[in-house]
């Protein structure tokens, strides 16, 4: 994935002694990245790889904190409620930022006034998957089978609110029919009730259960895209399969509170530009089926945000009516 380094330091011929000074001082502790999901999911995915660049580019560790709950609120709450310091991070997604904001009891922030945004990584699509000896071997058969009755077919997600579980709603609307939503604390936790038997199916980010369609432990039936994903060739896109309406994808984004500083974020801006950019990270991406949404300022990002949350809303209340 290609990045562009944006300049947004503050000329050190303009700079005031304040500046200069913080510029030295951050960071001199660890810093702290709240993961508002379970481990093994996408976020941890994009994060892990980037915090180890980052700790070699400041000298300082980059811890990862999980902290689940309430299909990411909960864990996004906590920075927006932390000082602007640089010193507590967020790495999250569609879910917290576009479409919590629809739901009744609305979290306790606001995406478009509790955040500093920083970095805009990509986007991934959502895989629907059964078990790998299920009788369910299309997205038409799943159709067939949900067509029974709410009960018949059940789906899981990385929690009430995610990107997977509207996505899932999204296409039962589609598709004329009702699935039962159960929600976890986290991707692998709905991958593993798949494989116990527990749930019939999932609707979650792609690059959570790549491996798992690879392995052969679940049957990929369909992507949220328009077209095939390199890394699950054999999986069609949800275009291909008849369902052109329930295109969606879950985009992860790197956050602070509101108020963190133009120089932190263009200092961690241009250090995961690098990263980004490096062969390897390319290839994490590629392998997990992550694409590129631009490189957009911080000020893009808020506005892209905010156009998220309105394409989401309908979704939203349509799900909180089913």
């Amino acid at each position: 994935m290609r990045r562009r380094n944006l300049l947004l330091a503050v000329p050190v011929g303009l700079a005031a002694p304040s500046a200069l000074h913080a510029q030295g001082a951050w960071p001199n502790k660890p810093v702290r990245i709240i993961n508002p999901y379970g481990p093994g999911g996408t976020s941890d995915i994009v994060i892990r790889y980037l915090a180890a660049g980052l700790e070699r580019a400041f000298g300082q560790p980059f811890i990862i904190e999980n902290r689940p709950g309430a299909g990411g609120a909960v864990g996004t709450a906590q920075v927006a409620a932390a000082a602007p310091d640089g010193y507590t991070l967020l790495i999250t997604n569609t879910g917290p930022l576009a479409v919590a904001v629809s739901m009744t009891p609305a979290p306790n922030y606001d995406p478009q006034r509790s955040f500093a945004y920083i970095t805009l990584f990509g986007g991934a699509p959502i895989l629907c998957a059964v078990k790998a000896d299920s009788p369910i071997r299309s997205l038409a058969d799943y159709k067939t089978a949900a067509a029974r009755g709410r009960d018949a077919v059940s789906f899981g997600s990385s929690g009430i609110g995610s990107v997977g579980h509207l996505a899932g709603m999204l296409w039962a609307q589609e598709a004329g029919v009702e699935l039962l939503h159960v929600p976890f604390r986290g991707a692998a936790d709905a991958q593993q009730s798949v494989l116990g038997g527990n749930t019939v199916s999932l609707w979650d980010t792609l690059a959570a259960h790549a491996g798992g369609v690879r392995g052969g432990s679940i049957r990929g039936l369909a992507i949220t895209s328009e077209t095939r994903a390199a890394v699950v060739p054999d999986v069609p896109s949800i275009v291909e399969a008849g369902f052109p309406g329930a295109v969606a994808s879950n985009w992860f984004l790197l956050a602070g509170p509101a108020g963190l500083s133009a120089e932190i974020t263009g200092r961690l801006r241009t250090h995961l530009a690098a990263a980004m950019a490096e062969p390897t990270a390319r290839e994490r991406w590629t392998a997990n089926g992550i694409v590129s949404l631009g490189d957009p300022s911080p000020a893009q990002i808020g506005a892209f945000v905010a156009r998220e949350a309105a394409r989401w809303a309908p979704v939203v209340r349509a799900a909180a009516a089913a």
